[in-house]
This record gives structure tokens, C-alpha cells and sequence, in this order.
């Protein structure tokens, strides 16, 4: 499995800031099915002892009669009011623990366990359906031009702790995501309610037209003098009073991108017609917090975290709430919000349902041995591990007479992601466009696939012309580009042109000089990687590592902690190849797949620079002429391919191991899971 950075780049649209390296491999699903189960009877509450309990018979036998008396198997959760999850929603890979616990600075994938059920949004993604949102805080919105959406918030929500929310907490809640100046603010509401060239003159993230409402309301010249502005939202923000008539005033100004015009009424103004808006107020970035909460605890200052509220998690209105968090993030527990909305109104769409499990364990960065442990004894309701480990897992699990492997495997099936060894194009060697175009047709990502992603004869790799991915078929791949093969003798002939102009020679191991020998001789190069490196990332990487030696290459692997690629803020202090991958933050192939891999408006390692092509890119999410959308897209697809900043590696389905009494366990790739959704069961 692979670190897949998904929450920590600026993802969407032009700017640039800094990554948090996240997760993940996506590995793979399988339909094997092994000896069929036998007919049992899944009822009430087994302990892990029952396991080893077999269907029985017991006969007496008299002159008229016989008797014949079956003992049932049965088996259920060890505590049917508590949900242990050992996977701590890794996003299959690393099971890695958050970075955050507030929602406005969070951007590890994992953070989602807490995220999407301990806070809502104005909309949240429909269960399993990442094209459709459903509306949560808010009862309904309308649009009729995708660049203002007027939303109404249901009466009588309430905060875990017993605060009332309306609108006024809705527009604290989105004016604080952007001011805080975090990567999650920036990278999600950049040119839709962040003016970029504003943030680049100013180096604060107003939300656009602020500053005019707070002169407006007060006369004070906020919007020529930024410390003004700045001194008003800090004490307005860290002080928050809806009561308060100039704060409500402000709030209610209607030419910004926030307006709260009455406790039920909340309007959004982008910055340009996008009719993916939605999907963006569907992530953890849209989510309302207590400003009651947050003023005390810290409140909010422009540029800065809470660290309280990262630390210990805050108040949202969710059907969970934190009851404790263990140092360094290990293991959060939730538990059921008593003062849930949902439980006194009607029509609640699915994922805003009442909890039925009251507790849930959440444990990140078990150890792998744990974790087997825990799912075969019954300890844990939802687990995992890699690929090459799927039989040691069955074969581990205590109850796999009365259960088959697809009875416990949850496949998810590919998501929209991708995975890429990234060459850094601003600095040499890879700077050369004949060195990557070597180093792509090099691979061999048949063997990859064949030795990785195969689990009893089934092949479960996804092969893509990335950036962006099948999972968007009107998007991907318009001209039809074939996939990157490998080719020895093509990569050598690159390899060759490269090294003349380089000035560097290599023997292939067959004695082929590639360059000129009275060159120097072409240095080790370095394929860094994220850890902790696990054996499945391991074997791919040393299968790469192989196939470059076959035209000379020596290649070595050093891994970094995800702390040390905060500071690749530039080319410069970035590698020159980095083993990572990109999972999107909302559903967008054009802002939040192709914008970030061919721009270097989100800093990936690729460092991909081409005026024209940003040119293009800055506009093509609000092309509103599809035929001319397609043809751009095209232009930009063809360049990126014979470009060759990335060689795009085999991306595998997402998949959970499920307890067969746990059900309702529903997946999202950009929401991860709900425990209200899940319940326990006992029928067959």
C-alpha cells in the first residue's frame, strides 16, 4: 500500500500551499468466495469463545419416539452498544492517525472519521453517491445561475451541547474556514469565495467583499487598510454576537461572499459560476461549528490555528460527539450526541439518521498483527490489512466455518484517485523530457499488476492515463492516448538522447553504453517514499527499482515522515522522484484532478509549469461550452502525456473488513463512512 496525499495540497484551483502528506494505497476487492458457509443462525451476542461452538446434535430414542435437538450457533457484537473500528478509515493504506481535530485546519483523510459524524454541513454527500449531495443543516437550496446559492437552514437545529444553530453560525462557521488561512480554507474556496489576488497582495484570506461590508457598516476604512480589517474580524470573530446589531449588519451586507440575512436564510456568492458548488459544501470544510465553543477556547485570529480545538476537538451537530482523545491521536472514542436534532424531526435524509450504536472506538496505528487479532477474535467490528495478506486475515478469523471471505469483505470497488511516481520537471535530471519519457516506458506495470494486485487469480489493479480517471468517463482521456507501456529498447533510445545532453553515460546490463562514456558516469538517483514503508509499497518499489536498473539506472529508496513534505514548497527542496498519489476533495475531474497534477497550483512533486497550460487549466473548470471544454481538455491531456511528469502506477479498489452483524456500513472515498448508519443485526 502507498501514502496517498489527498488533504494537505492545495487542491483546488490556482494556489499554491503546502501538503500534509496522507494516505494511501488503495489496494484491492475480490470476489473469491471460499467453502460456502454452513446453515447457521445469526442471532444475539457471541463471545469470541463461541467461535469454536459447532451445530450439534443430540438424539434419545425410545420405543415410540425420537427427539432430535439442534444447538444453534449465534454471534453477534461483544457489546451491542459499542463498534470498535480498528481501520480508523485509512482509505485502505496506512492507518495513520489525524492531524486535527478542527475541521477549518484538518486535511488528513483519516480526520474524516470524526469529521463527517461529529459535524455537519449545509449538504452532505447522499450515502455512497459522491455526484449527489443531500441537504442537512440546510432543508433546500436553490440556484439559478451556479454562482449565488441561497440556502434555508431547518428550524430548531441545535449544537451536541444544547446551542441553538442558524444561519448566523452557518456564516461564523465559512467566514472562519477561509480567515483562518489554512491549507483546507485556501485549497477548497480559492476563486469561489477566497479572491486569490487579493490573499497574494494582502496574505490574509478574506472571504471576498468583507472588508467592504465591515466599512460599510462601521465607516471604517477596512478595505484600503488591511490592519483594520484584520483588528475587526479578530475581535468580531473571537466575540461573536448575533445579537449584536453591527455584527449583524455586517453579516447581512449583500455584496460578499457570506450573507446571513435572517437567522433561516443563508446565501453564498462565488466568485464565478460553478456548478459543482455543492460538492465542495458536502466536505469537512463546509462544516458549522460553535462559535460559543470556539470564542472559548481560543476564538479566531486571521492565519492562525486553534489549538485547542485541534487537540480536543470541539462542538458540532452531528449525531456524534467526542467523548475523549488519547495522546498523539491513537484512539478517539465517540459517542452518541444526546442532544441530537434529528431525533425530534422527521424527514432527515439517511446520513443525518440518529445513531444506533451508542459508543465507537476509533484506533489508528495498530500494528498489523493487532489488528488480524482483533477482527478474528470479534474485538473489532471493521478492520484491515494489504493485499498480500487477505488469506493470513481469512485464515486468522475464528468464525470462517460459519462465514465466508465475501461475507466479511467490503469492496468499495476503484475510486477516483491516482497513483504516480512523480518526476520534479524544474530540476535536473528530471527536468529532461527525454529522461521521464525513459523512465515511463521502463516500468513493467503488467508485472506490478500480475505480482500486487492479484489475489486467488483475480486481478484487481485499475490501469489509467492519469491525471484524471475512469471514474469520470466524459473527462478521461478524450483523445484516447494508450496507456504507457513498457518498452526496454523505446526507454533505452530516450534514455540515451537524454544522457547526451546531460552529459552522463550508464552500462546497461548487457554492457550498451547509453550517453558518452567520456562523459562522467550518471549518478545514483533517489525514489523517496513516505513512511512508514509497508511491505506492499516496499515490493513495488523494488520492482521499479529493477526494471530502471535494466537500462542502467541505479536507483535508491529513501523514505521521509510526512512532516518533512511541508517544506517541498518549491522545486527546489523538492525530490527529484516521489513514490505518492492524489485523491481528490470533492467530484471535480477538471479542478480537482487535472488542475493540480499539470499546475503547480497545489504543489505536487511534479512541479509541472507550462504558461499555456495553466492558462488553459485557470478556465476550463468554467468552460460553460462543453464541445470547447473537451477540445481544451484534449490539448492539455496530449501535451501532459508526451510531457511524462508522472508514470502512472496501477490504483486498486478500496475495501474494509466488515463484522457479518454489522450492517448499514455505507463508503464514500470523499466523506469515508457514518457510524449512524451502521447497526447491529443477528438475522442470517
Amino acid at each position: 500500500m502507498r501514502t496517498v496525499s489527498r488533504r494537505g495540497i492545495s487542491r483546488g484551483a490556482t494556489i499554491a500551499i503546502v501538503v500534509v502528506i496522507v494516505i494511501i494505497i488503495v489496494l484491492a476487492s475480490v470476489l473469491a468466495t471460499r467453502r460456502p458457509p454452513p446453515a447457521v443462525s445469526s442471532s444475539t451476542i457471541t463471545t469470541p469463545t463461541s467461535a469454536s461452538t459447532t451445530s450439534s446434535t443430540s438424539t434419545s430414542t425410545s420405543s415410540t419416539s425420537s427427539t432430535t435437538t439442534t444447538t444453534t450457533f449465534v454471534f453477534g457484537p461483544p457489546n451491542a452498544s459499542q463498534l470498535i473500528d480498528d481501520a480508523g478509515l485509512a482509505l485502505i493504506g496506512h492507518v495513520i492517525a489525524p492531524d486535527a481535530l478542527d475541521p477549518a485546519t484538518g486535511f488528513y483523510v483519516p480526520d474524516g472519521a470524526v469529521f463527517t459524524n461529529v459535524f455537519q454541513n449545509l449538504v452532505e454527500f447522499n450515502g455512497s453517491n459522491y455526484l449527489q449531495v443531500v441537504p442537512v443543516i440546510a432543508e433546500n437550496y436553490t440556484t439559478s445561475n451556479y454562482q449565488t446559492y441561497v440556502f434555508q437552514i431547518r428550524p430548531n437545529l441545535t449544537f451536541s451541547n444544547g446551542d441553538p444553530l442558524n444561519a448566523y453560525d452557518v456564516w461564523f462557521s465559512l467566514v472562519r474556514e477561509d480567515y483562518m488561512g489554512q491549507s483546507v480554507g485556501l485549497a477548497n474556496y480559492g476563486m469561489l469565495t477566497i479572491n486569490l489576488t487579493e490573499y497574494s497582495q494582502t496574505g490574509y484570506a478574506f472571504p471576498w467583499g468583507i472588508r467592504h461590508a465591515i466599512q460599510a457598516v462601521t465607516g471604517l476604512p477596512a478595505v484600503t487598510n488591511t490592519s483594520i480589517a484584520v483588528h475587526v474580524l479578530n475581535n468580531m470573530l473571537s466575540n461573536f454576537n448575533p445579537n449584536n446589531q453591527t455584527i449583524r449588519e455586517i453579516m447581512s451586507y449583500p455584496n460578499q461572499a457570506y450573507v446571513a440575512s435572517g437567522p433561516l436564510s443563508f446565501t453564498v456568492n462565488l466568485l464565478n459560476p460553478y456548478r459543482d458548488f455543492p460538492l465542495v459544501l458536502a466536505g469537512w470544510w463546509g462544516a458549522i461549528v460553535d462559535p460559543s465553543f470556539v470564542d472559548a477556547h481560543g476564538g479566531v485570529q486571521a492565519n492562525t490555528q486553534n489549538s485547542y480545538f485541534n487537540s480536543n476537538g470541539g462542538i458540532g451537530s452531528g449525531p456524534y460527539m467526542i467523548k475523549s482523545v488519547s495522546v498523539g491521536f491513537t484512539q478517539v472514542v465517540l459517542v452518541a450526541n444526546p442532544n441530537y436534532w434529528a431525533l425530534k424531526q422527521s424527514g432527515v435524509p439517511a446520513v443525518a439518521q440518529p445513531p444506533h450504536i451508542r459508543v465507537v472506538v476509533i484506533n489508528y496505528g495498530l500494528s498489523h498483527n493487532q489488528r488480524v487479532e482483533d477482527f478474528a477474535t470479534n474485538r473489532a467490528q471493521i478492520s484491515f490489512v494489504s493485499i498480500s495478506s487477505l488469506n493470513q486475515f481469512y485464515d486468522a478469523y475464528q468464525y470462517r466455518r460459519y462465514f465466508s471471505f465475501n461475507q466479511i469483505f467490503y469492496n468499495a470497488g476503484f475510486q477516483p484517485g491516482v497513483v504516480y511516481l512523480a518526476m520534479n520537471t524544474q530540476m535536473p535530471p528530471t527536468n529532461n523530457n527525454d529522461f521521464r519519457l525513459a523512465i515511463v516506458h521502463a516500468i513493467n506495470y503488467t508485472q506490478i499488476l500480475d505480482k500486487l494486485y492479484t489475489f486467488d487469480g483475480t486481478l484487481l489493479g485499475q490501469m489509467y492515463v492519469g491525471p484524471i480517471t475512469p471514474q469520470f468517463p466524459q473527462y478521461y482521456n478524450p483523445g484516447n492516448l494508450p496507456i504507457y507501456q513498457y518498452n526496454i529498447n523505446l526507454a533505452a533510445s530516450y534514455l540515451n538522447k537524454s544522457l547526451y545532453q546531460l552529459g552522463y553515460y550508464v552500462v546497461m546490463p548487457n554492457g550498451t553504453v547509453l550517453g558518452n562514456q567520456s562523459d562522467p558516469q550518471f549518478p545514483t538517483q533517489t525514489i523517496t517514499y513516505i513512511t512508514p514503508l509497508t511491505p506492499f509499497e516496499q515490493e513495488e518499489l523494488e520492482l521499479i527499482q529493477a526494471d530502471l536498473s535494466q537500462i542502467g539506472l541505479s536507483i535508491a529508496l529513501q523514505g521521509v515522515t510526512p512532516s518533512v513534505t511541508s517544506t517541498w514548497v518549491t522545486p527546489q527542496e523538492t525530490p527529484n522522484m516521489v513514490d505518492l498519489g492524489w485523491i481528490p476533495d470533492w467530484p471535480d475531474p477538471l479542478f480537482q484532478q487535472l488542475a493540480p497534477a499539470v499546475t503547480t497550483t497545489s504543489y505536487l512533486p511534479a512541479w509541472m509549469n507550462v504558461s499555456k497550460i495553466n492558462q488553459i487549466v485557470a478556465q476550463l473548470p468554467f468552460e460553460t461550452n462543453t464541445t470547447e471544454q473537451i477540445q481544451q481538455l484534449t490539448y492539455v491531456y496530449n501535451f501532459t502525456y508526451w510531457y511524462a511528469p508522472y508514470a502512472w502506477l496501477p490504483n486498486g479498489a478500496t475495501y474494509y473488513f466488515v463484522q457479518p452483524y454489522l450492517k448499514g456500513f455505507t463508503y464514500n472515498t470523499f466523506a469515508g463512512y457514518w457510524y449512524n448508519t451502521m447497526y447491529y443485526s443477528t438475522s442470517s
